[in-house]
């Protein structure tokens, strides 16, 4: 059986859809995928066992320059890999207009998608054979994984979902053990003050942990240098590829992070990790999976502390220390 699925960003988003892939391959023997994703994520399919083709796409890029994309005949050669197979389904697990008008409904085979009641454009549900009924209260992972299980007609496991991920390859473990710290994000007011990260560099280093940064553009990059600045265990990562960074992720003792892609990769690959929250919820899209644990700011008593944001005052870095350290001694034991 082959299947197309499009499923094209965000990173987060591209990383959920991993578990619904090995429900399939449970349920569906020899089943094989094909994925359209955003080129900037275009690592992350193939780490699955059951992904035979990666179809780059560039709406981001192509909406900014439409004429450039025509002219250079890089849409041609999108529609052209896009149409190559006839697939037993398409599964649209983006439910947006923009995912349907540029892949989807360009493929070739029965297309499947949220209905109108549960996709999050309903008029994306236009653009389907059929759609599947999908309660909006899940956790996005279980969401999809719901979704395919109705487009493939089989149950979805009540187990919570694997991501069986085989790759990266690992790198050789560092001695001594190292922290992974992933402080960059999208929006300000998602950011942990700068001034708990310095904090928690001392906390964590006091502990005989070395630390890692990485980072993603020049913002991120600056906010590293000048953490690495203040202690001499503090490495700075050279921008890296996303298989490098799984890589590292993968041998980490621990990692604190923010809401942000890198997280849910840390969730996936089953390290200990744990999330900061300000104002957003992580009801519906917090770490899923083993030694996951989110911590909200709003449901800690006021610090005292003024820091910006200040949604995160009372989220200091004596209780994400602390967390952690549960965290990783909870491993131990088992």
């Amino acid at each position: 059986m082959k299947v197309l699925v499009v499923k094209t960003s965000s990173m987060g988003d591209v990383i959920h859809t991993l578990p619904a892939l090995t429900d399939a391959a449970e349920a569906i023997p020899g089943i094989v995928f094909d994925w359209v994703v955003e080129e900037a994520f275009s690592e992350i399919p193939v780490w699955h066992p059951s992904v035979r083709r990666v179809i780059p796409v560039a709406i981001r890029r192509w909406r900014k320059d439409p004429l450039t994309a025509l002219r250079s005949g890089e849409w041609g050669r999108y529609r052209k890999a896009l149409a190559a197979e006839t697939y037993d389904a398409v599964i649209d697990a983006q439910g947006l207009l923009k995912s349907t008008l540029l892949a989807t409904r360009l493929a070739r085979g029965k297309r499947y998608g949220m209905d109108r009641a549960s996709a999050r454009e309903p008029a994306a549900a236009l653009f389907y054979d059929r759609g599947i009924a999908v309660p909006k209260g899940m956790h996005a992972v279980d969401r999809t994984r719901r979704l395919f299980a109705g487009a493939l007609g089989y149950t979805m496991p009540e187990r919570r979902g694997r991501y069986d991920i085989e790759g990266p390859p690992r790198a050789p473990a560092d001695t001594p053990p190292y922290l992974v710290f992933l402080h960059g994000t999208t929006r300000h007011e998602k950011h942990w003050p700068e001034v708990y990260w310095t904090e928690l560099i001392v906390l964590a280093v006091a502990e005989g942990f070395r630390i890692k940064l990485v980072w993603g553009n020049a913002v991120e990059q600056a906010r590293a240098e000048r953490l690495a600045s203040t202690n001499s265990m503090v490495e700075v990562l050279p921008r890296s590829s996303l298989t490098t960074i799984a890589q590292v992720l993968s041998q980490a003792a621990g990692i604190v992070s923010v809401d942000t892609g890198l997280s849910h990769l840390a969730a996936a690959l089953g390290r200990p990790n744990v999330v900061l929250f300000g104002p957003t919820d992580p009801g519906l899209v917090g770490g899923y999976g083993d030694r996951q644990i989110c911590l909200k700011a709003r449901e800690f008593p006021a610090s005292g502390r003024s820091v910006d944001p200040a949604v995160f005052a009372p989220l200091t870095p004596e209780i994400v220390l602390a967390t952690l350290d549960r965290l990783l001694n909870e491993g131990e034991a088992r």
